[in-house]
């Protein structure tokens, strides 16, 4: 049997005037995700546990299996180990964005989606500037970067009589795309004897970045500048089992971004590189397909994930969002669940499970913990409702997971004994 997952991160939406009251996913032309849904059955999941934020880190663990609230110790610890940063069990990971504060708002959360070459830049000339010891910066993809805090982790020649690091544990942060077009000021980080540290950190990056070079010329070019460093999703290591010891599976991951690459490196599965794959509507959608169809010669179950459309509902896009789900029907959906149909036979079955982690509101650029749409389609799964896939169509059919961990050994084993 082989499994496929297909991820349109942040596609489900609310109805929006942009596109006549539909929705993205109504408005699209999907004929290939149309037809999974016919073909097998609709429902909807909640990915977002109570008492935990609405992101991708918590929705993508939940819908893969695991439950936040065993395994989740925090987002930033899952993008260090897709970098290969080496953690300590006693280390503080911080995810820290380049942003962009006007007039003391946050006015986007990526910089302008800034360059990894610009971002890493920024990044090295302000590690200059601020010495605080322990802390070591890393640069990422983009505007997404790691601090560590190697504070609270012995050193050489340390005893047990050695004064303990800064405790973070009642630190409040709050993520940068939760807060377009707000004031930053109630959402700096607070709690705990250290947030005073992260403050200073704020406003030092601001003062060093108004005149650096890499922003003037983003401002000659009509391009966001990067103000301000903004650290967030801070958390420690966590200990989680592999997705094979749990479920007798060998898997595989696609996806620009490291947080999922992360989580993929906590469960045991491989991250597969596709050139050309990036967060944006640029990305090369029909390399994701086709290295996800090699890739089922090698393992049993192969995750697709794609950042488009959560990126395009952040900068208040619907009509790029529609396009990311079209591009993704057309490009991943299609050919992966015609490769899977052809070769049925010879894998003993196949399953396809189509959602996303959470809901992206367009209309105010916020994740939204609304239980998610999904479709399952395969051997043994019956269909119930035929009509096309969207959110009232899935919440009107008769299949409804309250607890989005669940979810997977639905995917897996249902109607298979």
């Amino acid at each position: 049997m082989k499994y496929v997952i297909i991820i349109p991160d942040g596609a489900a939406d609310h109805p929006l005037a942009e596109l006549d009251g539909k929705t993205a996913f109504e408005a699209a032309r999907k004929p290939h995700t149309d037809r999974l849904a016919s073909q097998g059955r609709q429902g909807t999941v909640s990915t977002t546990p109570p008492g935990f934020p609405c992101g991708s880190d918590v929705c993508s663990m939940s819908l893969l299996g695991y439950d936040p609230a065993r395994y989740h110790k925090g987002r930033a610890p899952l993008e260090a180990a897709a970098l290969g940063i080496p953690l300590a069990p006693t280390d503080w990971i911080f995810r820290v964005n380049l942003v962009t504060i006007i007039d003391g708002k946050m006015q986007d959360h990526s910089a302008g989606h800034i360059t990894s070459d610009e971002g890493a830049q920024l990044l090295a000339d302000f590690a200059t500037q601020i010495d605080i010891e322990g802390m070591t910066l890393y640069p990422g993809v983009s505007y997404r970067n790691i601090m560590v805090d190697s504070s609270n982790t012995p050193g050489e020649g340390d005893t047990a009589s050695t004064p303990a690091g800064r405790d973070w544990a009642e630190l409040q942060t709050t993520p940068p795309h939760d807060i377009p077009g707000e004031p930053i000021k109630k959402h700096l980080p607070v709690g705990g004897p250290n947030a005073a540290l992260l403050q200073k950190m704020i406003e030092v990056s601001g003062k060093f970045y108004e005149g650096h070079e890499i922003n003037q010329t983003r401002k000659e070019l009509g391009e966001l500048p990067a103000t301000h460093l903004w650290p967030w999703g801070q958390g420690q290591k966590p200990s989680i089992p592999t997705f094979e010891s749990r479920f007798g599976l060998k898997g595989a991951m696609i996806t620009a971004v490291d947080l999922l690459a992360g989580i993929a490196s906590f469960i045991g599965w491989d991250r597969l590189d596709v050139p050309g794959q990036t967060s944006y509507h640029d990305t090369d959608y029909a390399a994701a397909g086709r290295h996800a169809i090699a890739a089922l010669d090698n393992y049993d179950i192969v995750c697709v994930h794609v950042e488009s459309p959560d990126e395009a509902s952040h900068a208040a896009d619907p009509t790029t969002k529609t396009a990311a789900i079209e591009a993704i029907d057309e490009h991943i959906v299609g050919p992966i669940h015609a490769e899977l149909e052809r070769r049925s036979a010879e894998w003993g079955g196949y399953r396809v499970l189509y959602l996303p982690d959470h809901y992206t509101a367009a209309a105010t650029r916020k994740h939204d913990p609304t239980p998610v749409p999904f479709a399952i389609c395969g051997t043994r799964i019956h269909s119930v409702l035929q009509r096309p896939f969207n959110e009232k169509n899935s919440r009107e059919a008769d299949l409804h997971i309250k607890f989005g961990h669940e979810l997977m050994e639905y995917f897996l084993f249902s109607g298979l004994s």
